[in-house]
């Protein structure tokens, strides 16, 4: 069964940004992702992290698996 990778909130965001996502702002250690689609607002936050919780991780996995598919999220977030 594949695993959680170890990631920070900086790869994160990179990778949303590949995905078409933009930083719409900064509020502490979090930041917001937006991307609209069609007129669809879809907005992701991502704690700015060294290190990024592993059940934090899965609920940004899940948030991001309602807008990309699956198949483009798993090489980033899972081993194989």
């Amino acid at each position: 069964m594949p695993k959680l990778k170890r990631l920070s909130g900086k790869e994160v965001v990179r990778f949303c940004e590949r995905l078409g996502f933009r930083v719409s702002r900064q509020r502490g250690s979090h930041i917001n992702l937006i991307r609209e689609i069609q007129g669809h607002r879809q907005v992701v936050t991502v704690p700015n992290h060294k290190e990024i919780d592993r059940g934090t991780l899965h609920a940004i996995f899940r948030k991001l698996s309602l807008f990309v598919s699956e198949t483009e999220l798993y090489p980033l977030f899972y081993t194989d």
